[in-house]
């Protein structure tokens, strides 16, 4: 095989990235965006690598049935960000458990039994968050995304997974944009003075917060476009201006400042009430996190006395969840904003049983001190995609916690990880996929580990 070589391929699978899989004659892998497992294609290969190939779709010689005759979305293809958005939904959910079971076989525990994945069945508009960049075009200002892997931006209307509130306020912005004169920041020269147009949603309260990233210390006439803004969309209840003058990818500078209306917005989630900030974290898929914060605590089956342990906890939103159903809740998360959020959600939620420390949550001698030396009978962990230690599992195994929750977004490292707690005594019962993220090659798990210490 070498490049520009043309060939027929049979499609065999499809991996997270959108990528159709195939072999050539020689035995090599052929990856090929946009081809569907069962597909016949006609593709040209771009790459040559020892031990795979990359193709280009040039022809859909018999198609698939798991592929859609129509697509969900009007972005260009180029955006990238819904890989599965060619394919069925149930086909996306069984490629979905398919990536869980592969990373747990590829670490040697292929004998975890992995379960349907979990959805709410909402694919469309669940997106709570946007964030898009800004470009100037023949026409005016644009919104638009980030190609694939690029910074390069390409204008879109709309965006099929996003809160189908965000498109006309997006496109009020871009239009008032152009008539008051504001440049558009270019990545290359650094000037221009908008960045990014950055919204975020409370699904239940329907509250709208709108901050414009700006490559400057003020927005001009900025008080009157907040006006004008929530005149037109009186759900935007904050207008508010980030300041980014760094030339970096970073979407958001430090300094914000609120041109009309709350710096905040509200939102309810598990029946609790929080208070969502620019900067702060929460879940996008507001149904989907109330959907594996169940199951988290369904599998910890919880029985009201106990002291659970919520490491790596952020703004405490799984262990307030769980507040109700335990004796206390201890959260440990090492950023100091993010543990200054969890304790203002327990005092907005009323709930005295909750503690949360700035501390390091693999830490023998931090979890003692939190714990006051008495062993935690669950504890949960939902570490970032880099996943949690192997000395955090020999750690917990020396307290002899008997109940572990991992809850994780990345299937790899979760299976890693899953790995040393049985090497450290742990038994891994059934992994829970949960599809927080339809069209995007992302998915959720939930499992419980157990071990049983002599008292």
């Amino acid at each position: 095989m070498k490049k520009n070589d043309f060939l027929t391929l049979t499609v065999d699978d499809l991996n997270n990235l959108g990528c159709g899989v195939g072999h050539a004659p020689d035995g090599r892998a052929v990856f090929v965006k946009g081809a569907v497992t069962g597909d016949t294609v006609r593709v040209k290969i771009i790459k040559v690598n020892q031990s795979y190939c990359v193709a280009r779709l040039e022809e859909l010689l018999s198609p698939s049935p798991y592929r859609l005759t129509a697509e969900h979305c009007t972005a260009p293809l180029s955006c990238g960000g819904c890989v599965y958005r060619h394919i069925t939904y149930e086909h996306e959910l069984d490629r979905k458990r398919s990536y869980v079971e592969h990373a747990f076989r590829k670490a040697g525990l292929a004998s975890v039994t992995v379960l349907p994945v979990r959805a709410t069945k909402q694919i469309f508009g669940y997106r709570n968050k946007g964030q898009y960049p800004l470009l100037q075009t023949k026409e005016g200002v644009r919104a638009g995304f980030y190609a694939t892997g690029t910074h390069r931006v390409i204008s879109a209307d709309g965006c099929a997974i996003q809160n189908p509130a965000f498109a006309p306020i997006v496109a009020f912005v871009c239009s008032y944009a152009d008539k008051a004169g504001w440049s558009v920041y270019d990545e290359i020269t650094g000037k221009g003075l908008l960045r990014h147009i950055y919204l975020r949603i409370g699904e239940q309260t329907g509250e709208i917060m709108v901050c414009l990233v700006i490559n400057g210390d003020r927005l001009p006439n900025g008080e009157a476009f907040a006006k004008a803004l929530c005149e037109a969309f009186p759900a935007v209840v904050g207008v508010l201006t980030n300041i980014n003058r760094e030339n970096t990818n970073v979407v958001l500078g430090k300094s914000y400042t609120t041109l009309r209306g709350k710096a905040f917005i509200e939102d309810e989630l598990c029946g609790l009430c929080f208070r969502i900030s620019p900067d702060s974290f929460y879940q996008v898929n507001r149904k989907g996190a109330e959907l594996l914060y169940g199951l988290a605590a369904d599998s910890a089956d919880l029985q009201g006395n106990e002291t659970l342990l919520d490491l790596y906890c952020g703004t405490g939103t799984i262990g307030l969840s769980m507040a109700s159903r335990v004796k206390r809740v201890l959260g440990a998360e090492i950023v100091p904003a993010a543990v200054a959020c969890a304790k203002e959600n327990a005092a907005r939620n009323k709930i005295a049983n909750a503690e949360f420390f700035c501390a390091d949550a693999g830490d023998r001698e931090t979890i003692l001190r939190m714990t006051g030396g008495e062993r935690p009978d669950v504890v949960v962990i939902d570490p970032p995609r880099k996943g949690s230690t192997k000395a955090l599992a020999e750690c917990l195994a020396s307290l002899e916690v008997p109940k572990i929750v991992y809850v994780s977004c990345a299937p790899d490292t979760l299976a890693r990880d899953c790995k040393w707690f049985s090497e450290a005594g742990y038994t891994i019962g059934s992994v829970q996929p949960v599809d927080m993220f339809p069209r995007t090659g992302h998915v959720e798990s939930v499992v419980c580990l157990t071990r049983t210490f002599n008292n």
